[in-house]
């Protein structure tokens, strides 16, 4: 039944039968996160850097209502370039399937499509979490509610500094899921190595964060695990000021009445524009470094 639903590229087809570690990977950071050609070309380095590091990669997306676990150059860059992708988490992923549209995978999704294609873990930027003013607004990301429940390991940056970082960890902290530092006790967000607010456990080596992992599921705890990494130091940008760039892009937000799913993308647009691209190279870099630390826990995984 779900065969006819999903497509494999050749390359993770033979990843399967061998039984290679597997990274999945995200597209929503392609269609929205970042201008054309440097999304495309981000995306092929990251590809290139999971090889590097022992593990096959699998960007995942919707495609003519077909549900791709990896894709081929072309289908990188027409993503990276069509205006007809919908951003896609688990509300929209049915629909985009049943009406044969285009969807860029989330976090939730992609966490949706590597379970489906048996894959444990994934590599993204920044998770979304609880935005600031969710008392009143309500407006938590799917993606909480995905790791809460989905057995898949996350490598991320931290949560986006535009969110409201300590409910992202309260909610994660009720729904069991375990937040890690990567070689750090401190969470990082995103564009800067640090915050206010400390990780659940610090681990310093894949195997360490493997074997946890492994353990989780092994004792039937279901949902993921969230592996927090933080950003090259060569690369981080400084706390306070990104905080003030942030502060102005949300103001904008609200003036111009911009709301749900619409948020992240105009911000970050804003913060790029603000950091006179700084912001761009930054989450060029971070991306870069989680895809080297995710596969090899994905190496890890398969001892």
């Amino acid at each position: 039944m779900l065969k006819n639903y999903i497509e494999y590229s050749q390359e993770v087809l033979e990843a399967k039968k061998a039984n290679k570690p597997i990274v999945a990977l995200e597209s929503t950071i392609i269609s929205h996160g970042m201008p054309y050609p440097q999304n495309v070309e981000t995306a092929r380095e990251v590809e290139e850097i999971i090889r590097r590091n022992g593990a096959v990669p699998a960007t995942t997306a919707i495609i003519n209502g077909v549900i791709k676990i990896g894709l081929s150059d072309e289908e990188l860059e027409f993503l990276g370039t069509s205006k007809e992708i919908e951003k896609a988490s688990r509300r929209d992923f049915a629909y985009l399937v049943a009406q044969k549209k285009h969807g860029a995978t989330t976090v939730a999704a992609t966490m949706i499509c590597a379970q489906l294609a048996g894959i444990e873990v994934f590599v993204t930027g920044g998770i979304g979490g609880v935005h600031r003013e969710a008392e009143t607004t309500m407006d938590i990301s799917a993606d909480l509610q995905e790791l809460a429940q989905t057995n898949v390991a996350v490598v991320c940056a931290g949560a986006k500094s535009i969110l409201d970082i300590g409910l992202t960890l309260e909610y994660l902290e009720t729904h069991g899921v375990p937040v890690v530092g990567y070689k750090t006790d401190v969470l990082p967000a995103f564009y800067t190595r640090t915050s206010p607010f400390n990780v659940d456990f610090r681990m310093d080596t894949p195997e360490e964060v493997a074997s946890m992992i492994r353990t989780k599921w092994n004792l039937n705890l279901q949902g993921g695990v969230l592996i927090t990494n933080p950003i090259p130091e060569a690369d981080a940008m400084e706390e306070a000021f990104i905080t003030g760039v942030i502060e102005t892009a949300l103001k904008e937000a609200k003036e111009n009445n911009i709301s749900g799913k619409n948020v992240t993308p105009f911000v970050l647009g804003k913060v790029k524009e603000l950091t006179e691209g700084t912001s761009l190279t930054a989450n060029i870099a971070l991306v870069k470094h989680n895809a080297e630390v995710g596969a090899k826990i994905a190496v890890s995984l398969q001892k």
